[in-house]
């Protein structure tokens, strides 16, 4: 089996605010949008850059698809890799983004920091500040927790 593509697919309660939202903050374009009659917005796509897709629509109740706002939160989060983490959190959170972690250096060599957009997705935007072997990162988180005590 051969996978070709991973598409991130967000159920959100104002597709149209989440759309102009993820735009303004991760300075990308939307490729088209779906419309019902009503208004209600079926399916768009967002490039992401590089081939990166990020899909939304609207609540459908009458399918079971929920918004996180609707479901009280969500388990996903999703990582988003940029050029200047705090730069994209900052103009986050001047969206109306709740900061959660604000951007620092981490343990597994990048700078990240961790917001829950207006819609209730979960994001932790970082970039690379050092190349690290996944024997360094396994060293540095079991030494995060030994010690912390």
């Amino acid at each position: 089996m051969a996978i070709h593509e991973l598409f991130p697919y967000l159920c959100v309660n104002d597709a149209n605010a989440a759309i102009e939202f993820y735009c303004k903050v991760f300075e990308v374009k939307e490729i088209f949008r779906l419309t019902e009659p009503s208004g209600r917005i079926g399916h768009a796509e967002l490039d992401f850059h590089n081939g990166a897709i990020l899909m939304i629509s609207e609540e459908f109740p009458e399918f079971d698809i929920l918004s996180a706002k609707t479901l009280g939160g969500s388990a996903v989060s999703l990582h988003l890799h940029v050029d200047d983490a705090d730069a994209v959190v900052a103009r986050a959170v001047a969206a109306g983004a709740t900061l959660d972690m604000a951007p620092q250096d981490q343990f597994y060599g990048e700078r990240s920091g961790v917001f829950h957009d207006p819609f209730g997705h979960r994001w932790n935007v970082g970039h690379s500040i050092e190349k690290l072997t996944p024997e360094e990162m396994q060293r540095r988180y079991t030494a995060m927790f030994t010690d912390a005590g």
